[in-house]
């Protein structure tokens, strides 16, 4: 994997400019790592994946034992697990804590914001990783780097078919984020749950419908079982990335070196989940489409609809939250300048 060669060849260099063999060290600070997720790639992969490139950079210095979401703190609340010092580290979405600051949902990605390729861009080159930690720092206590870029999700694991507006009315939908509040305002019946609850719920018919991530990370939770369409694309989500948090007490006992080596392990998982999860949605939906599944995309007047009240939204949001506006002026300036985009790169996918 793009992971495990790259922590090779960070690993070479080192020893060969310092001319010493590397070699394992007592760890100076053992950490505990809470998390939102019951199982899946969010844990087993980019979780884990992100602990051991932690303990490679600072040669073993700081080592990060990894925990599913519920056995230290509510999933749904992991920064909050994080800052009171239960835990000193979390990988978590930020938009869980939109119910404290909606905030979050800028920086965490929604209807109408930026797809994997231009939230890269976004946070390592138009500095909105900076502005990512010094919110969080701030406003909750934490220190906070993205370790992930989630997918362009499925729009629905759906009971129905789902193509335009007037079927989105009444349904019963497990989602989460700012698409909880504008597709209630849409007509549909929004629930929120965490990852270990979405299976059972749409099993039971509690939901009709369910929303999670893309279809190489919902294939082995078998949501397409169970639910005969896939409706696509994921206006709602077109992508996020994932953060990493840390307590501000460990953070800043360890050494600059050494926060820069966990900072670097985050920049490598988000490039290694870009390119894993991007690569392997293509056969997760071929498995789908194989296992008898139906595909239905949205028209275009949902699209429009929807990304025009996402649009409102934020507005409303902005005109009541300093931190909002100013987390909302950067991205859409950047949005704009991603217009020129067409004119010099092909879109993925067409030549």
């Amino acid at each position: 994997m793009l992971r495990n060669t790259t922590v090779l060849m960070i690993t070479t260099v080192l020893g060969l400019g310092l001319g010493i063999l590397i070699k394992p060290v007592k760890s100076d600070e053992v950490w505990n790592m809470a998390t939102a997720w019951g199982g899946g790639p969010f844990l087993e992969e980019d979780a884990k994946g992100f602990a051991k490139l932690v303990e490679t950079l600072t040669d073993g210095r700081i080592q990060i034992n990894v925990f599913p979401g519920g056995m230290l703190g509510s999933p749904l609340k992991v920064s909050d697990t994080v800052r009171s010092g239960v835990v000193q580290a979390g990988h978590s979405w930020m938009g869980y804590d939109w119910g404290i600051d909606k905030t979050t949902l800028v920086f965490g990605g929604g209807p109408g914001s930026l797809n994997p390729e231009e939230f890269v861009i976004w946070l390592y080159e138009a500095g909105a990783a900076e502005l990512w930690f010094e919110y969080r720092k701030e406003k909750f206590g934490i220190a906070s780097i993205p370790c992930t870029i989630a997918p362009t999700e499925i729009f629905l694991h759906s009971k129905k078919r789902v193509q335009s507006l007037e079927d989105l009315k009444g349904l019963k939908i497990r989602t989460s984020g700012s698409w909880a509040e504008i597709a209630g305002k849409l007509g549909a019946s929004t629930v929120i749950l965490p990852g270990a609850e979405v299976y059972p719920a749409l099993e039971r018919g509690v939901v009709d419908a369910i929303e999670w991530s893309s279809a190489s990370v919902n294939l082995p939770s078998g949501f397409h079982k169970i639910a005969k369409y896939i409706i696509m694309p994921g206006v709602h989500a077109p992508g996020g990335p994932i953060e990493c948090a840390f307590n501000l007490d460990a953070w800043e006992r360890i050494s600059d070196r050494d926060r820069e080596m966990i900072k670097l392990a985050g920049k490598l998982m988000v490039l290694d989940s870009w390119t894993r999860y991007a690569y392997r949605d293509i056969s997760a939906l071929e498995e789908m489409r194989e296992a008898g599944n139906e595909f239905a995309l949205l028209d275009s007047e949902f699209i429009r609809v929807a990304v025009e009240a996402a649009e409102e939204w934020e507005n409303e949001e902005a005109a009541k939250n300093a931190w909002f506006k100013r987390a909302l002026d950067h991205r859409r300036a950047f949005q704009k300048d991603m217009t020129n985009w067409p004119t010099f790169r092909f879109s993925i996918g067409e030549r």
